[in-house]
């Protein structure tokens, strides 16, 4: 132990929005953990319908079915497409597809690395899913061509690519992805896993379009980063083609995670983080900008959720450990870019405080 003091921009990739450790989370697991933690679905507990509620009120949905981690809700949604496809769309049986974006992450079961272009991901782990393609992110019209086949079921995609370097597509984008899932009987499945509670700026990224997918997924900072929790979100006529007995978990929906679910959500609407995060995030690229074009090119983002692209003849490895050495933690993907994924409780002063660091990094190369 050195003793140092550390500000995250990472953010356990999103699952500690509220900050680590927040009280009011960590007061609600100590609570829960002190009267009951897991029953299974094979009983009933108090807790569950609290947080059903809580939920789907909150995002405005008739039903939740809640998991455990990002990847679980990625595959429930999945599972539902599939089923909603037979049942509801009349596809044939065992011909469903599901469309994914070039450069999605979602996860590393089979299934997501069967639906992933990176060869890190998918490199080594065949065969692969059947039934998956994939179409380029922010293109409505390919999209619009490979929907047309009426084997489609859902088009799974991120509102914002985290993964791939924080990827914002075009404005209007999101609204076109529902007017064909629409057009076409697909279903629109967002992975906010990363991109929502408040991490954009908006309490999910989709509301900055004024949309609504059919599926919605949430994880991460569903928990604060206490404790696994996911939920995917739908209404009754997509949900509920799933019966008794087709799908579960054995930690799903216990008491523990039920609770924490409940204040991490809370503490992002009582806090108004989203807000913090629009303003703070206008301020970060903005001082982001100022960086010198010949070694920072590129500056995007949304909210809090932000990165810049390194020239290629700097290494961004190198900029994320000359950060560490001055008290700032972050790291690069996919080489040349560094993801700033701050903590959505931060102040101006703290984040001002650190861009100067930044600035004084990158100035140093």
């Amino acid at each position: 132990m050195e003793g140092r003091k550390y500000y995250d921009f990472l953010s356990a990739y999103s699952a500690v929005n509220q900050g680590h450790n927040h009280p009011r989370i960590l007061q609600a697991l100590q609570e829960q953990a002190g009267i009951l933690s897991l029953t299974s679905r094979a009983y009933y507990n108090n807790v569950l319908g609290e947080y059903e509620e809580f939920v789907t009120s909150l995002f405005g949905y008739d039903k939740l079915l809640p998991m455990n981690t990002g990847v679980e809700a990625g595959e429930t949604a999945c599972k539902i497409a599939r089923k909603w496809g037979y049942e509801k769309k009349g596809i044939p049986a065992n011909q469903a597809k599901i469309v994914f974006a070039n450069n999605n992450f979602w996860g590393r079961t089979l299934s997501a690395v069967s639906s992933s272009t990176d060869p890190t991901a998918y490199g080594g782990f065949g065969p692969y899913m059947p039934g998956f393609s994939l179409v380029p992110y922010d293109d409505l019209a390919a999209l619009e061509e490979v929907l047309s086949d009426p084997t489609v079921a859902a088009f799974m995609v991120e509102p914002i690519q985290g993964e791939a370097g924080v990827v914002v597509p075009q404005d209007g984008y999101l609204r076109g992805i529902r007017e064909l899932c629409d057009r076409h009987q697909v279903l629109w499945i967002a992975d906010e896993i990363q991109t929502g509670l408040a991490r954009t700026g908006k309490r999910l990224a989709v509301d900055h379009e004024g949309v609504k997918p059919d599926i919605l997924l949430l994880g991460k900072a569903l928990s604060g980063g206490l404790y696994p929790v996911s939920a995917v979100l739908a209404n009754n006529d997509v949900m509920m083609v799933i019966k008794p007995g087709e799908h579960g978990s054995t930690y799903g929906s216990n008491p523990l995670a039920c609770k924490v679910g409940i204040a991490a959500l809370t503490v992002m609407e009582v806090e108004k983080l989203a807000d913090n995060a629009h303003k703070m995030g206008n301020i970060l690229r903005g001082e982001l900008s100022k960086l010198p074009k010949d070694i920072v090119s590129i500056v995007r983002g949304r909210g809090l959720l932000n990165a810049i692209v390194i020239n290629e003849k700097f290494d961004a490895w190198n900029v994320c450990l000359q950060l560490k050495q001055n008290g700032r933690l972050a790291k690069p993907t996919h080489g040349d870019k560094i993801r700033f994924a701050l903590p959505l409780t931060i102040t101006e002063q703290q984040l001002l405080e650190w861009t100067e660091i930044i600035h004084k990094t990158v100035l140093s190369l």
